[in-house]
This record gives C-alpha cells, structure tokens and sequence, in this order.
C-alpha cells in the first residue's frame, strides 16, 4: 500500500547532489511511490497518475519552481477531486520558506523519514489548512504559491540569483553579501551596477481598506505563518492575505528588521511600517517586479496584478 507519494524534480539545484540517495531511500521503502518529471509542464500528467496510486501523503521534492507549479496543478487540476492529500515539502530549494513553515529543515532525507513516520500513524494532529495566493491579471492564467515578495524584496532576490548565485558561494554566505548590498543602498543610497537598483514606486491596493504608495524596501503577501528569522506573519489559521510593506527609508528598514529579529511583528504599530490583511491585494506600478514562489511577474501602469486567496488546502506539519 502506498503511504507518500513523492514528486520529484531532478532539475532542481538542490536535486543534483540529493537525488541519488532519495531515489535510494525510495528504492528500500515500498511503500513510496516516487515519480520524477524532467519540467515543470510534466506535472500535471504526474499528479494523475499518482492520484490513481491515492497516497495519504503527497511530498514535492524540487525548487521554488516545482512547488509553484505543483500547488497551481493540484488546486486548478482537479486531479483528486475533492479530497487532495496534505502536501509536505521537502527542504530544497534557496530559501525554503515553505518547507520551513510545515516544520522541514535540514537533510531532504530526514524530512523525508519524518513524512513517512507520520503516515504510518493517525494524521490528524500533523495536517494543517493553508490558504494559497491566487496570482491573476490581464493575460495571466492564474497561479498559485504561497509567498510573494515585491518592490525593493523583488529586486534583491533578482540581485541574488543574477549576480551573487552564479559565483557558487554557499547559499547562507550568498544570502548575507544580498542583506548587505541591500542595506547599503538604503542606508547610504549608493547607486551602482554591482547593487540592487532602487525600488520603483508601487501603489499597493486592498480591498475595502484603502490603499498606500511609494517606494518601499520590503513588500511581502504570503499565506504562510513562519517566514525568515523565525518572525511570524499573524495570528495562527488568520484568514485572508497578509501584507507586510516596509517603506524605503532606514529607519523604517531598522524597525523592521529588528521587529521580526525579536517576533514583534505585528504587535504594534511603527511608523514606516504598514501590516494588513485583506481578501483581495492589487499592486500596480511601472514594471515593478514581483515574484511568486520563484516566477517573475512585472507590474503595469493601469493593469493591476490581482491577488486573492483560495479555500484552504491540506499540508502535513513535520512538527508536533
């Protein structure tokens, strides 16, 4: 009987070192049904078959890319009906920021042993809802994910996978040379072809609650409970988008930072700093970047990108 099935994507970073000992630690535990896709366009035609195997557990093992397009085909798909199984993600990909949330760190394969220990036994204490960011806009079938980083955030990611990932440094030391950059743009506003450029001005919109607009250094939406620095985004099962903007300015950047560095976000107001929670989330700006779970998308004046949350989806929580 299959307990997990788990989704691979042997094209991501991550996968080209682990690969081998997944698909060994597979190979010795029948009761995983591991199926492999060489692009993200094969993932539909994956999860229908495995949802003919109808695993407890589905785990996404692949890139923010493949967890992306994977949440997308699960809740549009329809592959499983009405019932899909709690998703677990495998700690993969350059930030694995939901991998985190649902309490998976560290070796692939350990997580990987946890899932499976967890499926063996009663479920219910492990499965939490999570709503996904439906992602919309003129000419843009909708897409799903659960973090989306726009305006100053959007750059720096775009800083650190164009310029510092390619010198292949460890990903935690490439991480604290973007912090750095980034801080020296705002803190000095030194402009240059080896920094994050400037953030553009953006107009960020939710509904029934007005609307704030300028430039900021950090503009997150994202359904998840735990982000970096184990800072907190709400209340746990919240419901709706939570937006966190943090204007361009250092003293706003200092209060942020040292707010989610101590878990205070969001237990009192700061100047410069703007958190809110709404249903519906327009942002609109001059070709202001804004990526979901690893996709870039690009704002337009006068055409919005949309985002909505969806009915709450399964997923496994490694933690008790």
């Amino acid at each position: 009987m299959v307990s997990v099935a788990l989704l691979s994507n042997p094209r991501s970073t991550g996968n080209r070192a682990m690969l081998p000992r997944i698909r060994s630690y597979c190979a010795q535990h029948g009761e995983i049904f591991h199926y492999e896709v060489e692009s993200v366009e094969q993932i539909g035609a994956a999860l229908r078959t495995i949802a003919r195997v109808a695993p407890k557990v589905l785990v996404i093992n692949g890139g923010d890319g493949t967890v992306q397009a994977a949440l997308t085909e699960l809740h549009l798909g329809g592959h499983f009906g009405d019932s899909p199984p709690p998703v677990a993600v495998l700690p993969n990909g350059k930030t694995n920021l939901i991998a985190l949330d649902l309490g998976a760190s560290g070796d692939p394969i350990v997580a990987l042993e946890r899932v499976l220990e967890i499926a063996r036994g009663d479920m219910t204490d492990h499965i939490v809802p999570r709503e996904l960011i439906a992602l919309s806009g003129d000419g843009v079938r909708p897409v799903l994910g659960m973090f989306l980083g726009g305006a100053g955030l959007a750059d720096s990611i775009l800083f650190c996978r164009n310029k510092i990932y390619p010198l292949g440094l460890p990903n935690s030391f490439s991480h604290v040379l973007t912090a750095l950059a980034v801080l020296t743009t705002v803190f000095f506003g030194i402009r240059a072809a080896f920094l994050p450029p400037k953030p553009s001005e953006v107009r960020v919109s939710l509904l029934r609650q007005g609307q704030i607009e300028g430039q900021f250094a950090l503009l997150i939406v994202t359904t998840l409970q735990k982000l970096l620095l184990g800072s907190k985004t709400g209340v746990n099962g919240a419901a709706g988008l939570q937006l966190v903007a943090v204007e361009q300015r250092p003293l706003a950047v200092l209060r942020a930072f040292f707010a989610a560095l101590f878990g205070m976000i969001g237990h009192r107001k700061m100047e410069g700093v703007h958190l809110q929670r709404g249903d519906e989330i327009r942002i609109e700006g001059e070709r202001s970047s804004v990526i979901l779970d690893g996709e870039l998308f690009l704002t337009e004046k006068g055409r919005p990108i949309v985002l909505t949350p969806t009915l709450p989806m399964p997923f496994l929580r490694l933690a008790a």
